[in-house]
């Protein structure tokens, strides 16, 4: 029998309960048309990227089907009548992978890091406790500022001095 995945998004208004209900129903629709589940994955109340129904969120779940198509026909049909689902995609696939999907496998190390790198932000930005605050780390530059701009203006009003005087040392030859 041919392998699909597929996914579909619930609405956020409903339960995890519910969500699970749901997929149990999906999965006897599939097992009476003489196909199986082999993997269900729920992967968590999610964000969209743009709203679906007045919904700003939904309910994301995964399932590995091995069933012949016309069971993939009314597994679908069914998902289009079901209000809480919101979106829905099938896909044939050449082999089912059992292993965790990606979406389970990055939520741990990604969370960690995106918090390393927000304390490290804070610390270069100066608000570190240990380092100086930063309206102090300005002053110390504003300091530096002017000694440096009156250098080049010194050099430059000396310079048509010397010009002058040689001009003068000139004529006198």
């Amino acid at each position: 029998m041919p392998y699909y995945e597929s996914v579909y998004i619930a609405r956020s208004d409903i339960s995890t309960a519910q969500v699970d209900a749901l997929t149990e129903n999906l999965t006897s629709i599939v097992g009476e048309n003489g196909g199986t589940v082999t993997k269900n994955e729920y992967w968590g109340l999610k964000n969209l990227a743009y709203r679906i129904k007045k919904n700003r969120k939904g309910h994301y779940t995964l399932m590995n089907i091995d069933a012949p198509a016309a069971a993939i026909g009314e597994l679908e049909r069914n998902m289009r009548i079901n209000e809480d689902v919101l979106r829905y995609m099938t896909i044939r696939v050449d082999e089912l992978d059992e292993n965790p999907s990606i979406m389970l496998t990055s939520r741990g190390p990604r969370d960690s890091r995106d918090r390393d790198r927000g304390r490290d932000r804070d610390r270069d930005r100066g608000r570190d406790h240990d380092r100086k605050p930063a309206a102090e780390a300005q002053g110390d530059k504003t300091a530096e500022k002017p000694t440096t701009e009156a250098v080049p203006k010194a050099t430059s009003e000396a310079a048509p001095e010397a010009t002058s005087e040689a001009a003068a040392e000139g004529n006198k030859e």
